[in-house]
C-alpha cells in the first residue's frame, strides 16, 4: 500500500467519508464518489492544517497561551466592569414563580406592601392599633350616614338595628380613639405598665432587630426545661450575651421603663423570656421581674404567675398545660433598638445602621455555639445571625472543593505516570473552562444570580473534566507508532475529540434538561452545569493536543540524549498495512500489553497505565467474556429486581432537610413547625412589662429555700419551716492571693479568718467565697473531696482540691476532707472545680464552667463538678443568698386563674382574598426571586358594600369548618373593636361573626386594601389545621380540601357576584408545590435526558446491536442506583429527584467509550463468536485504563461532598459517587458481556449512515412530540390537577 493511504487505516471506521475516498482511489466509485472525495479532501486539509499547528512547537505554545489569556481576560472584564454576581442562598430561590399558588400569594403580598409598606403585620403600627380597622370603620360610618340622609323619614330602620344600638354605636365611635390610647394599659386581667409615647428623641428606643434563642432540654428521659440546673444554664447564657462589650450600643432601651427611677434612662431591656419571672431582681425594696437577679425564685410560683397571661404560651411548646407546667423547650428573644448612636432616626441611613448591627450581632455566633451543655441545647437565630450562619456554612463547604482538587491533582499526577507537565495543563484546562462558563452564564445569558446548587459544580466538573483529559492522553499514547507526528495528532483529535464530544454532549444535555425547570435555582443549576461541561470539552480539546505535542517532543529529545536507540512503550498499538487492503472491517488498532520493542518511540511513560491495563485484561475482561451468558442472565434478574425496588420508593414524608440534623440551622428549621409563626412579635411579653414591681414583703419564699428577710439581717425567715440539718455541716472558706504572682492562688480553710496577704473573694465573676459541705458521709453526700497543701517547689504555699488522694511524691499532703454529692440533691447547688495546668497549679472553685475553664483536660481527680448542700443556718455576709432567692409571688392570695391558650400561628395561615385577579409580571422579565415581584391586577367589579352580606356568610361558613380551621382561628376582619358593631348595621348576615382567639396586643391577619376612599380588596385569614411539619405530598391533600370547599361556597353565590373570582392562598402552599413540582420536573428531565442520550448514541453507533447494550446499561445503572436509594432508606424528595435527573448523562459516558473501543478494535478471527469476544477484549484493553481512571477521579472528587453540612450537597455527592461506581461496574462487566454476546461481529458503516441515523432519530422524535401534543389536547386533563 502506498504511503499516502496509510493514514486512512487509523481513522475511526464510522467516518464514512474516508471510505468514499478509498473507493475513489480504487476506482470503484463514479463521479458522485469523486465529489464526496473532494469534500473529504477539504476536510482532510483542515485536519492537516490543525495538525501542523499543533506539531509546531511555537504554534502549540501560542495555542496554550491563547487558551490561558482568553478566559482570564474575559473573567477580568466580567469582574471589573460588569454587575457583581450575587450569590442567592435563600430558600425562596426554589419557589415556582409561575405556579398559581405563587402568583396568588405574591399578588396578596404586593397588595399588602402597597397598602401597609411591609408584609409583617405586627410591624405596621408600633402602638398596638390597626390603621386598616380605623380606615375601614370611618368608611363604613360614612356609608351609613349617607344611607341615613337618603332614606325618607318614617322609613323603617335596617332589620335588626334599634335606636338604642345606634346611640351605642355613636358612643363607641366617640371613645374609640381614647380606647386606642389606653389599650395597652391592661392586657387581660394582669397589671401592665402604661405606655409612654414619644418620637425619636431617645436613642435605641424602637425595637427594630431581634435575636432568637431556643433552649431545648436534652440528656435524660425527663426532658423538662424547668429544672434548677437547666434554668441556671439558661440564665447564664442570657447574662453572658448582655455582658458583651458593645451590648449597650445596640440594646433596646424601651421608653416604658424610664419612669422607674431604680432602672434609669440607660437601662437595656432584658431578654424577652420566662426567666424574667424565675430570676427577679430587687431594687429599692421592690422586686422587678426582669430576669437580672442572681438567684432562682420558686419555680412553681413564678410559672403560676406567668401562666395567668396568654403571652406565657408563646415561650413554651404546645404540650404544656396549666395542670402540667412542663415544657421540652424555652424560647427567648433579645431585642435591639434603633436609631443607633450617631443617627437621628430610623430613616437616617438605614442600610448603614443595619450593617453596623449585623457586624455586631454576628459576633454572638461563636459565643452561642459553645454554650450547649449535656442538659441544654442552645439554638440561636434571627435574620442576621441565621443568614450569616448559612453563608458561612456555604463557604466552609466550598472549601472542601480545595481538598477534592488536591486529591485529584495527586491522582492525576500518578495516573499520568508522574508527569507534572500533563497534570498541570490537564487541570488548568478544567479551571479555565470554569471561568469561561461563568462569563457566558453571567454576561452572555445575563443571569445575575449564582444559586446554592451551583456550588456542586466545583466538585463535579473535576471528575467530568479529568475524564476528557484521560481520554486524550490515552489516545495519544496508543497512537505512538503512527508514522508522522501530524498523522498522530489527526488520529488523536478525531478519535478522542469525537468520543469525548458525544459523552460531553450527553452529559451537558442531561444537565440542560434541568434548565426547563420552573424552579429558578434548578434552572440556573442546569444552565450553569451544561455551560461548564461544554466549555470543559472545548478547552480540553484545544489545550491538551498542544500540551501533548510539546510533551512528546520533549520526551523524544530527552530520549535521543539519554540512549542510542528508542525503547518501547508498555502500551503499544500498531497496524498491519496488508490487512486493510482486503477488509473494510479490519483491526484498525491492535492492542497488546507486550508489543514488539523495535516499534516503540517513547521512553519511560505509561508504567502505571500498563500495569492497570494488564490487571483489567486478566482479572476483568477475560473472566467476563468467558462467563458472558451467565452475566447476561444475572443482569436481567438484577434489572427486574431493581425495577421492583424502584416501584417501592416512596415520596418524601417530611419537609425537606437542608442541613444536617444535628446542626443549629436544621434544628431551628425543624422547631419552627412547632413554634409560632415568625410574624408574631412578643417583645413586650416578659415580666418586666407584664408585671408591676412587687413589694419585697408581699412575697413569701418557698419552703426549703435559704432566704433571709430583707428587713432583718441575721434573723431567719419565720416562714421557712423546713431546714437542712446542721449536724456535721462545715463551711469551706476560699481566699485569694494576687501579690507577686502572675496567676491567682486560692486558699481553702475551715477558718473564716484570713492571714495576710490573703484576701476574701468578692462575689461575682463566678467566684465562690464560701460553700457548705459535710464533715462525714450524710445520705447522698458521700463523695469525698480532699484539700491538699504543698510547701515544696514554690515560695508560696499552694492548695489543691482533689477527688483522689494527695500526691506525696510531689510534696502534696492532706489538710482536711469533706463530703459532697455527685448528683443534684434537694437544697443543693452545683459548683465546679479545676486545676490550672500552668505552674504553680492553683485550684479554683466557681459557680459555672466558664469560670473554671483553666484546664482543657477531661474530668478527673483535679477537675470536675459537685453539689454542695445549702445551709439553713445563719449565713455570713459573703455567703448570704439574695433577697429574691426562692421568692414565691403567688404565696398568700395566689396569682389568679391560668389564661386560655391562644392561637399562636402554629398552623398554616390561609387567606381568602377577594378583589384581586392576579399579578402582572409582563413588565418584569427577570423571573428570579430576588427580582421584582410585579404588580397587582385588581378586580374593577368588586364592591365591598354590595358584597358585604356574602362576605359575612363566607366568613361564618369557612370558620365553622372544623376540619379546615382551628377553633378561634377565623380572622375575617382587621383588628378593631368597633367593626363588629358597625357591620350588622349594613347587613343582618354580619351578626355574630366568629371572634379570633389572639394574644393580647396581637393584630388580626385580616386586611383590606383602600385607596381614594374605595375598598379595592379584602383578605380574610384562617388558621388552618394543617401542620407545617408534614411533607409536601401529604400536605397537598389539605390544599385540595381547601380548594374544593372554597369553590363549593363560591359556586353557591349569584352569577353576577364578583366574589366568585375570589381565591385562597397560603405561604405554605408555595412551599409544598415547590417540592412537588421540583420532583416532577426532575423526573421529566430524567426522561428528557434519557431520550437525548438514546438519540445521541443512535447517531453515534448507527447500529441497533450497538445501541441496545448501551440502552440496557443505562437502564440498569439508573435502576440499580434508585434501588440502592431504597435500600438505604431514602425517600424521593426534591434533592434526590434533581440528583437523579443527571444520572443518565453520567451513566452513558463509560459504556459509550467502551463501544468506541469495540469499533476501533476490528476483528482478526474467522468465527463470528470469536470475533465478538476478541473485539470485547480489545475494547477493554483499549479504553479500560481511561474510563477506570476517570471513574476513580470522579468518585474521589465527590467524596468531600459527603462531609458537607448542606444536605443537598451531601446527597448529590453520594448519588454521583454511587452512580459512578455502578456505571464503571456495569460498563466493565455488563456492557462487555452484552457486546461479547450480541455485538455485531463485523461492522460496516455504509455511506451516509450517520445522516440516515440522524433523520431516523428526528422522525421518531417528531412522532413522539405529535403524539404528546395530540394526547394533551384530546385526553381529559383531570390528571394534570395534581400540579396545577
Amino acid at each position: 500500500m502506498d504511503s499516502e493511504d496509510e493514514p486512512l487505516l487509523l481513522q475511526a471506521p464510522w467516518d464514512f467519508g474516508e471510505y468514499e475516498e478509498q473507493g475513489e482511489e480504487d476506482g470503484k466509485e463514479g463521479g458522485g464518489a469523486a465529489g464526496a472525495g473532494g469534500v473529504e479532501q477539504s476536510c482532510g486539509g483542515v485536519w492537516r492544517a490543525v495538525a501542523r499547528v499543533y506539531t509546531c512547537p511555537w504554534a502549540s505554545g501560542v495555542a496554550l497561551v491563547s487558551g490561558f489569556l482568553l478566559p482570564l481576560a474575559l473573567s477580568a472584564y466580567m469582574f471589573l466592569y460588569c454587575e457583581p454576581l450575587d450569590i442567592d442562598l435563600s430558600y425562596s430561590a426554589f419557589e415556582v414563580r409561575s405556579h398559581s399558588s405563587a402568583e396568588r400569594f405574591d399578588a396578596l403580598t404586593i397588595a399588602l406592601k402597597s397598602q401597609l409598606g411591609a408584609w409583617d403585620r405586627h410591624r405596621r403600627d408600633a402602638e398596638g392599633f390597626d390603621l386598616d380597622a380605623n380606615a375601614l370603620r370611618d368608611l363604613l360610618l360614612l356609608k351609613l350616614n349617607r344611607q341615613g340622609k337618603e332614606s325618607p323619614k318614617g322609613e323603617s330602620e335596617p332589620p335588626g338595628i334599634s335606636e338604642k344600638e345606634r346611640r351605642k354605636l355613636e358612643v363607641t365611635d366617640m371613645h374609640e380613639d381614647r380606647r386606642n390610647d389606653k389599650r395597652e394599659q391592661r392586657l387581660d386581667s394582669g397589671p401592665v405598665r402604661k405606655r409612654r409615647f414619644t418620637g425619636y428623641s431617645y436613642l435605641q428606643t424602637q425595637a427594630l432587630w431581634r435575636m432568637e434563642l431556643v433552649f431545648v432540654a436534652q440528656g435524660d428521659g425527663d426532658n423538662n426545661i424547668f429544672t434548677p440546673e437547666r434554668l441556671r444554664t439558661i440564665h447564664h447564657v442570657e447574662r453572658l450575651l448582655m455582658q458583651h462589650p458593645q451590648f449597650q450600643q445596640f440594646c433596646w432601651k424601651p421608653l416604658e421603663v424610664l419612669g422607674d427611677l431604680p432602672l434609669g434612662p440607660s437601662y437595656c431591656a432584658p431578654p424577652s423570656s420566662l426567666l424574667s419571672y424565675l430570676f427577679p431582681s430587687e431594687r429599692g425594696g421592690k422586686v422587678y421581674f426582669d430576669g437580672m437577679g442572681p438567684d432562682l425564685a420558686d419555680i412553681h410560683g413564678a410559672l403560676s404567675l406567668a401562666v395567668t397571661h396568654p403571652q406565657f404560651y408563646w415561650y413554651v411548646d404546645e404540650k404544656l398545660t396549666p395542670d402540667s407546667l412542663r415544657s421540652s423547650l424555652l424560647r427567648s428573644e433579645i431585642y435591639f433598638g434603633a436609631p443607633l448612636p450617631g443617627f437621628y432616626s430610623l430613616q437616617d441611613r438605614p442600610l448603614e445602621q443595619r450593617r453596623q448591627f449585623r457586624d455586631f450581632v454576628v459576633q454572638y455566633a461563636d459565643i452561642l455555639a459553645r454554650q450547649s451543655t449535656s442538659k441544654v441545647k442552645v439554638l440561636y437565630g434571627g435574620t442576621e445571625l441565621f443568614d450569616d450562619e448559612v453563608r458561612r456554612t456555604f463557604y466552609s463547604d466550598m472549601l472542601l472543593a480545595l481538598v477534592s482538587g488536591a486529591c485529584i491533582t495527586i491522582l492525576v499526577y500518578i495516573l499520568t505516570s508522574f508527569s507534572v507537565f500533563l497534570t498541570f495543563f490537564g487541570l488548568a484546562s478544567i479551571g479555565l473552562s470554569c471561568l469561561m462558563a461563568l462569563f457566558l452564564y453571567h454576561v452572555v445569558f445575563g443571569v445575575k444570580y449564582l444559586g446554592i446548587l451551583n456550588g456542586v459544580a466545583a466538585f463535579v466538573i473535576i471528575g467530568i473534566g479529568v475524564d476528557d483529559v484521560f481520554v486524550f492522553i490515552s489516545m495519544f499514547r496508543q497512537a505512538a507508532h503512527v508514522p508522522g507526528a501530524e498523522q498522530r495528532v489527526i488520529h488523536t483529535l478525531k478519535t478522542a475529540g469525537r468520543a469525548t464530544f458525544f459523552t460531553s454532549f450527553t452529559t451537558a444535555a442531561a444537565y440542560a434538561a434541568n434548565a426547563f425547570s420552573q424552579i429558578p435555582a434548578v434552572h440556573d443549576f442546569g444552565l450553569f452545569m451544561s455551560l461548564i461541561v461544554s466549555c470543559c470539552w472545548l478547552w480540553v480539546s484545544i489545550l491538551m493536543p498542544a500540551a501533548l505535542c510539546i510533551w512528546n517532543q520533549y520526551q523524544a529529545a530527552h530520549a535521543n540524549h539519554s540512549i542510542d536507540h528508542p525503547t518501547h512503550n508498555p502500551i503499544a498499538c500498531w497496524f498491519d498495512p496488508g490487512l486493510h487492503d482486503s477488509e473494510v472491517d479490519a483491526a484498525l488498532l491492535s492492542v497488546s500489553v507486550e508489543p514488539p520493542p523495535a516499534e516503540s518511540t517513547e521512553v519511560g511513560v505509561g508504567v502505571v497505565s500498563a500495569r492497570l491495563q494488564r490487571a483489567l485484561t486478566r482479572w476483568v475482561a477475560e473472566p467476563v467474556v468467558e462467563k458472558r451468558r451467565t452475566i447476561v442472565v444475572l443482569f436481567m434478574l438484577l434489572l427486574l429486581a431493581s425495577a421492583c425496588c424502584c416501584s417501592l420508593l416512596r415520596p418524601a414524608s417530611h419537609a425537606p432537610v437542608l442541613f444536617h440534623r444535628d446542626t443549629n440551622l436544621q434544628r431551628l428549621l425543624d422547631l419552627r413547625s412547632n413554634l409560632s409563626a415568625q410574624g408574631i412579635s412578643c417583645h413586650m411579653c416578659s415580666g418586666v412589662f407584664m408585671e408591676r414591681p412587687h413589694s419585697l414583703q408581699s412575697g413569701i419564699r418557698s419552703a426549703g429555700a435559704p432566704v433571709w428577710k430583707h428587713a432583718g439581717p441575721g434573723r431567719p425567715d419565720a416562714s421557712n419551716t423546713t431546714r437542712t440539718g446542721t449536724d456535721g455541716l462545715l463551711t469551706v472558706y476560699v481566699s485569694e492571693l494576687e501579690a507577686d504572682v502572675t496567676i491567682t492562688l486560692y486558699r481553702y480553710s475551715l477558718n473564716a479568718s484570713m492571714p495576710a496577704p490573703w484576701t476574701a473573694l468578692t462575689p461575682g465573676h463566678g467566684n465562690v467565697p464560701a460553700f457548705k459541705a459535710y464533715g462525714s458521709r450524710h445520705g447522698n453526700f458521700s463523695a469525698q473531696l480532699t484539700v491538699c497543701v504543698s510547701h515544696a517547689y514554690h515560695p508560696r504555699t499552694r492548695w489543691m482540691l482533689s477527688s483522689g488522694s494527695c500526691d506525696l511524691r510531689h510534696g502534696w499532703r492532706s489538710e482536711f476532707s469533706f463530703f459532697v454529692a455527685l448528683s443534684e440533691q434537694k437544697n443543693s447547688r452545683k459548683l465546679y472545680f479545676a486545676q490550672n495546668t500552668v505552674s504553680p497549679y492553683p485550684s479554683r472553685v466557681c459557680e459555672g464552667p466558664p469560670g473554671c475553664m483553666i484546664s482543657s483536660g477531661p474530668d478527673g481527680p483535679a477537675q470536675g463538678c459537685f453539689y454542695a448542700p445549702l445551709s439553713a443556718g445563719r449565713p455570713t455576709a459573703s455567703t448570704r443568698s439574695s433577697t429574691t432567692s426562692g421568692f414565691n409571688p403567688c404565696s398568700g392570695g395566689g396569682c389568679g386563674e391560668p389564661a386560655v391558650r391562644p392561637l399562636v400561628d402554629t398552623g398554616a395561615m390561609v387567606f381568602v382574598v377577594f378583589g384581586i385577579l392576579g399579578v402582572n409580571r409582563t413588565q418584569h422579565a427577570d423571573n428570579h426571586v430576588i427580582g421584582d415581584l410585579g404588580s397587582v391586577v385588581y378586580d374593577p367589579d368588586f364592591d365591598l358594600f354590595n358584597e358585604i352580606g356574602h362576605l359575612c356568610q363566607l366568613c361564618k361558613a369557612i370558620g365553622a369548618n372544623a376540619k379546615l380551621v382551628k377553633p378561634g382561628g377565623a380572622q375575617c376582619l382587621p383588628s378593631g373593636n368597633s367593626l363588629t358593631s358597625i357591620l350588622p348595621l349594613l347587613h343582618p348576615e354580619c351578626h355574630s361573626l366568629p371572634e379570633p382567639n389572639l394574644l393580647p396586643g396581637q393584630l388580626s391577619h385580616g386586611a383590606v386594601g383602600m385607596q381614594g376612599g374605595r375598598v379595592h380588596w379584602i383578605s380574610m385569614a384562617f388558621e388552618s389545621t394543617t401542620y407545617k411539619g408534614k411533607s409536601s405530598f401529604q400536605t397537598h391533600s389539605d390544599f385540595l380540601q381547601w380548594e374544593s370547599f372554597l369553590q363549593e361556597q363560591l359556586a353557591s353565590l349569584p352569577q353576577t357576584s364578583a366574589l366568585r373570582r375570589g381565591f385562597q392562598t397560603c405561604q405554605h402552599w408555595k412551599q409544598i408545590f415547590m417540592e412537588i413540582i421540583g420532583v416532577e420536573s426532575a423526573l421529566y428531565s430524567l426522561l428528557l435526558s434519557l431520550a437525548i442520550c438514546i438519540a445521541s448514541v443512535a447517531v453515534f453507533t448507527a447500529h441497533p446491536l450497538l445501541l441496545l447494550p448501551i440502552l440496557l446499561s443505562i437502564l440498569g445503572v439508573v435502576g440499580l442506583v434508585v434501588a440502592v436509594m431504597y435500600w438505604l432508606g431514602w425517600e424521593m424528595g426534591a434533592v434526590e429527584a434533581i440528583s437523579l435527573s443527571i444520572l443518565v448523562g453520567s451513566s452513558v459516558d463509560y459504556c459509550l467509550h467502551l463501544v468506541e473501543g469495540y469499533l476501533l478494535a476490528g476483528d482478526v478471527a474467522t468465527d463470528l463468536s470469536a470475533k465478538r469476544q476478541q473485539r470485547s477484549l480489545d475494547a477493554v484493553s483499549h479504553v479500560g485504563v481511561a474510563i477506570v481512571s476517570s471513574a476513580v477521579t470522579t468518585v474521589i472528587s465527590t467524596v468531600p461532598l459527603f462531609f458537607c453540612v448542606i444536605v443537598p450537597f451531601s446527597k448529590f455527592g453520594q448519588i454521583v459517587a454511587i452512580n459512578t461506581a455502578v456505571s464503571i461496574l456495569f460498563t466493565l462487566v455488563m456492557t462487555t458481556a452484552l457486546l461479547a454476546t450480541m455485538g455485531p461481529p463485523e461492522f460496516r458503516r455504509p455511506p451516509r449512515a450517520v445522516l440516515k441515523a440522524s433523520l431516523a432519530v428526528f422522525a421518531v422524535g417528531a412522532c413522539v412530540v405529535l403524539l404528546w401534543w395530540t394526547g394533551s389536547h384530546l385526553v381529559p386533563r383531570s390528571w394534570s390537577s395534581f400540579i396545577t
